[in-house]
């Protein structure tokens, strides 16, 4: 095989709570991975000299900083096949710089294209451990599941079984917000007090329990440090969703109804707003390029 196309689907988290600062300075983290429908396009071919990335949709900046072209130098220089040739086209349909991982699943796609293309070339392991490597949500992208928990800084992955797919919306407030930014706003709110502990974890096995103790702990400290994600926020929570959140730390928030028919009035209402980019979606129960 020489060529291959593969999507890369977005994620939202149902559930992010922010425990105790580690050595490595990161985070532990105790998170809710769904994926949805939202996906950007890669076409990976085997041609030419080097990692070539052509972009196409989304301003992701330089193209050597991508995460798909690092992901493809990796996997060739653990293959030991630094001097074969990739030409990779990315279609970036999910927003950058929002909460919804669509870097990180970029990088999981190229991970998994290359390694149909090289097969065997890399063990898993390594895969894995690369995956790690370049961001904290790319595990879970590699994952079984499209359904997951992700504790660590969110790389050490527990595949769930996939709830019933269910109709939802996700909103784009014109402002981005810088993860880091995030963090410290976090940090500096809980200062004095001690770490937070996460309950023990029961996963959810319905959608009704699920929404009762979801949570995002960035939602105590970004609304208020970015007014538009506030308005976006309210704007989906007056549409009568059961289950409305941050994604990650945002931009991005989203939220999940019972019926169809909500979900689609839901777009309707909000998609009036100019200040509001609006994207329909639809939970994974599969991952729907896997065998």
């Amino acid at each position: 095989m020489t060529r291959l196309r593969v999507e890369a689907h977005a994620k939202v988290n149902l559930d992010l709570r922010i425990l105790g600062r580690r050595p490595d300075g990161y985070h532990d983290i105790e998170t809710l991975f769904q994926a949805v429908d939202l996906h950007d396009v890669l076409e990976v071919d085997r041609a030419g000299a080097g990692v070539q990335l052509e972009v196409q949709g989304e301003d992701v900046g330089p193209v050597q900083d991508n995460l798909v072209a690092r992901a493809a130098r990796e996997f060739l220089a653990a293959a030991g096949r630094a001097w074969e040739g990739v030409h990779i086209r990315l279609e970036k349909r999910i927003p950058a710089g929002a909460g919804l991982g669509g870097g990180s699943s970029d990088a999981a796609a190229t991970l998994r294209a290359l390694d149909e293309i090289f097969p065997g070339a890399v063990p898993p392991g390594r895969i894995a451990a690369i995956a790690a490597d370049l961001g904290s949500d790319v595990p879970f992208f590699l994952g079984a599941s499209p359904f997951a928990v992700g504790r660590g800084r969110g790389e050490v992955i527990e595949a769930l079984m996939p709830l019933p797919a269910l109709s939802g919306v996700v909103v784009l407030p014109s402002v981005r917000v810088a993860t880091a930014d995030a963090y410290r706003a976090l940090a500096r709110s809980r200062e004095g007090r001690p770490p937070s502990v996460a309950p023990p974890f029961v996963a959810p096995t319905d959608w009704a329990t699920l929404a009762t103790a979801a949570t995002n702990d960035f939602e105590s400290v970004v609304p208020t440090a970015y007014p538009p994600v506030a308005d976006a926020l309210s704007a989906l929570r007056a549409t009568n969703p059961f289950l409305a959140l941050l994604s990650g730390s945002g931009s991005a928030s989203f939220a999940l109804y019972a019926k169809e028919g909500e979900a689609g009035g839901a777009t309707a209402a909000l998609s009036g707003s100019a200040d509001l980019r609006v994207f329909s979606v639809r939970t994974l129960s599969a991952w729907p390029d896997r065998a």
